[in-house]
């Protein structure tokens, strides 16, 4: 049987983004306007590079002023002097040079840092569906190689920019003061370079675009590949993967060559461009020397000029392509800054001072994708205390009934209500004050066992961590790894056991002391004492709070309150452990094979 090899467009999924115009002016004043806290720095900068501007043309201009005074009329003395003064101006145009690049430097590293910071903070605030269709190795890619882009135009592109046309200008105004007819032999070049640069400009726009956008799509593999590493080697799809990965970087490299090939014509055929006028510059300006119409020390001068007006020409254009770059960075950061969280709170959100732990669902429906319900017409109510066991097979709709109580999607029809109170009226954050989280994958921080379980409540104490686990029963269990709580978890918790890590958020729940409690029950199996032990510390928790557990254990569902069977996004049935039995329905079907499953 043949192997049907799906392809890298299928297997990574492009984003679709507003599109802008290249070297936009707008997208440019919106960089720049980061640099507004930094005005002093920036000012100080922009000082240094037109001074530096004009320094090198006056350079040249003392070389030529050398020749054609003190040596052409043989003063010995009067060259000393000029000389002098010339190597004092070029330690002058270095300590200039030393300052603007320092500055450049800061200003960047100071304008990518409030970049970022803001990238985080709007992705703080983003809903929970924005992360469900994003990849995060797009979400990465903002952060690294899209500001580092934007960081390089601003630290390079900008200021050397200006300093290399600024030297153009100064040159040609020396040129044109000192022979207007050879001037315009130079400026004769300017109609070939706006024809080469409009002729490459769209062809290396897409390029540099499609180049970040498959570093992207890379990154994004990559980040996928190594979270998804047990279920690759354990489907034995290392060779099939590394395939698709293969072909991704093969479509990077197609777009890295495109760039590569575009510059290595355009930039050649620039340097030929220069070289033929400054032929054509040899030509002319001999034959005038020749003619006497023109002295040679006035020729070298004016070539030096020239040399000044042409040798800008090579480094604008890769200047040019590297603006392209960052401009292709700072699209995709703006895109993501500028885009909208699909819903908001309502202005003057009522700030929930207390709970009282009701919470109702009245007719919900909701959709994730458009048309395609996975919550159709729930309703029930949990009073204060109660507990409630969500049961059903997988994608009965089971955890997105949870996820409408913790507001991190809203219902598409339908009304969530907490002590009464549509759920759309609430402050989202204090909301969530009120609740305690357990979710199914043990999320833990790299950090301490400590800072994981302080997380729950922000400005608790390290005494208020101990009481948690305490009130759970599991401060032994916390004291006996191998640090206590200063034990190192890594990433997700590596390092730990399942229990460990549930006996972690158990803790962490505690101390935010909630009065409603979403827990989705892990469905792997533990140790018989230490299940036991979580069970136990899990009734704590549950006691006098408001609780919905997405039960996965036969315990949990016979001292729930309600038990609400949910299948293929309804209710079916409902009740506790023993009335659910006695109807032999749905649930029943579900507890014989739950008993069938654990005889074997």
């Amino acid at each position: 049987m043949s192997t049907v090899k799906q392809s890298p467009i299928a297997y990574i999924r492009k984003d679709h983004e507003r599109r802008q115009k290249p070297l936009d002016y707008g997208m440019f004043v919106r960089i720049f306007s980061y640099t507004k806290p930094y005005a002093l720095k920036r000012n100080i900068l922009l000082g240094l590079v037109i001074s530096r501007s004009i320094q090198l043309p006056i350079l040249l201009w003392g070389i030529g002023a050398i020749i054609n005074g003190p040596i052409n009329s043989h003063d010995v003395n009067g060259m000393i002097w000029a000389v002098g003064a010339f190597l004092a101006f070029t330690l002058f145009t270095q300590f200039t040079f030393h300052f603007r690049q320092r500055l450049a430097l800061e200003l960047g590293e100071s304008v990518i840092h409030d970049v970022r910071r803001d990238l985080f903070k709007h992705m703080m605030n983003m809903p929970m569906g924005f992360f469900s269709r994003t990849r995060l190795g797009r979400l990465i890619s903002l952060f690294t190689s899209d500001a580092e882009a934007v960081r390089n135009g601003i630290q390079s592109v900008v200021f050397v920019t200006m300093v290399q046309a600024g030297n153009m200008i100064i040159a040609a105004v020396l040129m044109f003061w000192y022979d207007w007819k050879m001037f315009m032999v130079v400026l004769a070049m300017a109609p070939i370079i706006w024809g080469l640069n409009r002729y490459f400009r769209q062809r290396l726009i897409n390029a540099y675009r499609a180049v970040q956008e498959s570093f992207s799509r890379v990154t994004a593999t990559v980040v996928e590949s190594i979270k998804g590493m047990k279920i690759i080697q354990g489907y034995s799809r290392q060779d099939l993967n590394s395939e698709m990965f293969r072909d991704l970087v093969y479509d990077h490299s197609t777009y890295n060559l495109r760039v590569t090939q575009a510059e290595a014509t355009f930039l050649p055929l620039l340097e030929v461009n220069s070289q033929l006028f400054l032929s054509a510059l040899l030509i002319y300006g001999g034959s005038r020397v020749l003619g006497h119409d023109m002295t040679l020390a006035s020729f070298i001068q004016f070539f030096f000029l020239s040399g000044m007006f042409f040798s800008p020409i090579q480094t604008l254009a890769g200047q040019y392509n590297q603006a392209l770059t960052a401009m292709a960075g700072a699209e995709r950061l703006f895109n993501f800054l500028d885009s909208k969280p699909d819903w908001k709170d309502v202005d003057n959100a009522v700030v929930l001072d207390k709970v009282d732990g009701k919470v109702e669902l009245k007719d919900v429906t909701f959709e994730y994708k458009p048309e395609r319900p996975v919550l159709l017409n729930i309703s029930f109510t949990a009073e204060p205390g109660q507990t409630i066991a969500l049961v059903g097979s997988t994608g009965s709709g089971k955890t997105t009934v949870t996820n409408l109580i913790t507001k991190f999607y809203l219902p598409t029809q339908g009304q969530v209500l907490i002590d009464g109170r549509d759920i759309l009226e609430i402050d989202t954050k204090s909301l969530r004050r009120r609740l305690g989280i357990v979710l199914q994958v043990n999320f833990l921080f790299t950090g301490t066992v400590m800072e994981n379980i302080l997380v729950g409540r922000p400005g608790a104490s390290e005494q208020d961590a101990l009481e948690a686990a305490k009130k759970i029963d599991c401060l032994d269990l916390i004291e006996a790894l191998p640090e206590g709580f200063q034990t190192r978890v890594g990433e997700s918790g590596v390092g730990l056991s399942l229990g460990q890590r549930q006996i972690i958020c158990f803790s962490r729940a505690m101390l935010a002391n909630p009065r409603i409690f979403i827990l989705d029950e892990a469905t792997s199996s533990v140790d018989a004492i230490t299940e036991e032990r979580l069970q136990n510390a899990l009734s704590k928790l549950l006691a006098g709070r408001t609780s919905f557990v997405v039960a996965h254990r036969l315990s949990t569902i016979r001292n729930a309150d309600i038990v609400l069977v949910m299948d293929a996004g309804r209710i079916v049935e409902r009740g506790t452990h023993r009335q659910l039995l006695k109807l032999n329905g749905v649930y029943a079907r579900l507890y014989r094979e739950f008993m069938v499953a654990h005889e074997l």
